[in-house]
């Protein structure tokens, strides 16, 4: 039961990771007033970059590092349409998910003959162990002997938190998505505002779908990635677009993840569909949404193209 218990811990953490650090990605985007559904693209680009050039690198830092320049090239499409060009936000997020998805897919098989994936990457992450805590019951071997994507997706909600609460900088992000002509006036340009937070966006995401391809798995696919961004969106949402709440919200939707897969390995699969266990994650998340999502209050001028000079 103890062993049953620290996979448990141990799944929910590893899948939780890839979570937090797209729905922090996503919460400078839409802190900043720029809806993000395009997380989902930001991760798919990011997984299939850490998994290209750790392959032809054999470095995992080096892929991981290049997924995080990738996806900041990646998000300049969906800042100049959703902030220059003023176009529907959504509209943009949905066509980066296809496009990246597209994109990946297509030169995965121009590379290898044809084949749908990646070969296996000769090195992932290494887990870092903290002596002592490590041996902690349950806690421990998950939290204290883990990625470097966890540690740094760990620190990167708590430097967001005193970023966006503590910083000028912050406060032109909380600014730019409430009153952006106010911002305007102080002499702030509402468009750079923006336009680092969607890059900031697409470095975080990416580095999530790096963390899936090197270090959750080992190779990139079509189905990497399968959802995660939306999943990242719906704990941004459920966490009220604040670091704490879309901690918890991540964890626990990794925890619906852990819930799937033990199940599957104390074979409840001879009694309930594997296909209704894999639902797991996408039926909490309905859930949370369902019952959430109406007590959330987004930032006020979130989707809102807005004009320089415009009052």
């Amino acid at each position: 039961m103890l062993n049953l218990l620290t996979n448990l811990v141990d799944v929910t953490v590893l899948y939780a990771t890839p979570l937090i650090l797209a729905a922090m990605g996503g919460l400078f985007s839409e802190r900043a007033g720029v809806v993000n559904i395009a997380l989902e693209g930001f991760m798919t680009i990011g997984a299939f970059s850490a998994a290209i050039f750790t392959i032809f690198t054999g470095s995992a830092w080096i892929g991981l590092l290049s997924a995080v320049v990738v996806g900041i090239l990646f998000s300049l499409p969906h800042a100049i349409a959703s902030i220059n060009w003023r176009a529907d936000q959504v509209v943009s997020g949905v066509a980066i998910n296809f496009l990246a998805l597209g994109i990946a897919v297509y030169l995965v098989k121009r590379m290898y003959n044809g084949s749908a994936q990646t070969p296996v990457v000769p090195v992932k992450l290494e887990q870092i162990s903290i002596p002592i805590l490590n041996r902690i019951p349950v806690l421990g071997p998950s939290l204290f002997e883990a990625y470097p994507t966890t540690y740094l997706a760990i620190a990167i909600v708590i430097i967001g938190a005193v970023i966006l609460y503590k910083t000028p900088f912050g406060i032109h992000v909380r600014a730019a998505g409430i009153h952006p002509a106010a911002l305007e006036t102080a002499g702030v340009s509402i468009y750079r505002v923006r336009y680092i937070a969607v890059m900031i966006s697409g470095a975080l995401a990416a580095l999530g779908g790096a963390g899936l391809s090197i270090a959750v798995g080992s190779e990139f696919n079509q189905t990497t990635v399968a959802g995660q961004g939306f999943i990242a969106l719906a704990a941004l949402i459920f966490g009220k677009w604040r670091p704490g709440g879309l901690l918890l919200a991540a964890t626990f939707f990794g925890f619906s993840v852990g819930l799937s897969l033990i199940g599957q390995i104390i074979k409840l699969t001879n009694y309930v569909p594997s296909e209704v266990l894999s639902m797991i994650p996408y039926v909490f998340t309905i859930l949370a949404l369902a019952g959430f999502v109406g007590r959330a209050e987004s930032p006020a001028s979130l989707g809102k193209p807005y004009e320089k000079g415009s009052r």
